[in-house]
């Protein structure tokens, strides 16, 4: 049921599926749908053929696994095993030219996400975790991937993709934690976990995500060494509030800051 090896070539053949349904959309005049009554919430024609090539490839070589995919919603599965796919992470940054969406494929046993990918597939950069895997994949070779072990949050770099985050009270909660530590970023979509794994960044901190934003990175940052939970320290995989650090210090600290109790 559980061939690991099996799991990680069919992870990879719809990686490589999804980006050659991309890529011919990218820095074009593509159009986008709204998904909401009020703001804009885009999808466009390279989300869902990215989608449509990936289900293609799981319908045959895995057909017995399950799908949840943001896209085109959940297909039942007889395995236990469920497919948890993002086709463009970051569509508001594909739709201006901005190399860094990303595609994101997951996989939970019902239990935990035990494997994903955070795929570029303009920079070509594939990160790989779970499953004893803990990888960063490119043209020139692969390299391993590990967190780095910042001193302290004042020393930390934290990322998050809006600078509202969320609800007034989540931004209230993060300026918290940015006002702690040495840099803030905004803006990078999945691409901000995958830098914490490579370990360029200490903290990514967001609000509002679905479990396809979070399955893939979750998975990715856990094998290199990284602690990624929701704002209450409980599990992350369901989307919401969530937090990824790099050591346990740091979780605690901007936890702490998060729930309003000071750093630790």
């Amino acid at each position: 049921m559980r061939d690991a090896q099996d799991i990680i070539d069919t992870a990879h053949r719809m990686a490589d599926a999804a980006r050659t349904a991309i890529l011919p959309y990218f820095r074009t005049d593509i159009s986008a749908d709204n998904k909401w009554q009020t703001g804009f919430d885009p999808v466009t024609e390279a989300d869902r053929a990215a989608e449509r090539a990936m289900r293609d490839v799981l319908a045959r070589l895995r057909p017995d696994d399950a799908i949840l995919g943001e896209e085109y919603g959940a297909s039942p599965g007889t395995s236990g095993l469920t497919w948890i796919l993002d086709p463009i992470d970051g569509t508001r940054a594909f739709l201006c030219g901005a190399a860094s969406w990303g595609v994101l494929i997951g996989l939970s046993d019902g239990q935990d996400i035990i494997y994903g990918l955070i795929d570029q597939p303009y920079t070509r950069e594939r990160f790989e975790g779970g499953l004893g895997q803990a990888s960063l994949l490119t043209d020139a070779g692969a390299r391993s991937l590990a967190v780095r072990q910042a001193a302290n949050l004042a020393g930390a770099t934290l990322l998050t993709t809006y600078p509202e985050v969320g609800t007034p009270d989540e931004a209230a909660a993060f300026r918290r934690v940015a006002a702690q530590v040495r840099l803030t970023r905004y803006g990078l979509d999945c691409y901000g976990y995958a830098l914490l794994a490579l370990g360029q960044v200490d903290l990514v901190i967001e609000a509002g995500l679905q479990s396809y934003d979070i399955a893939g990175p979750l998975a990715v940052v856990r094998a290199a060494g990284g602690i990624v939970t929701d704002w209450q320290g409980g599990p992350a995989q369901g989307g919401g509030q969530v937090i990824a650090a790099a050591t346990p210090a740091l979780h605690r600290a901007a936890l702490g800051l998060l729930n309003g109790q000071g750093a630790a």
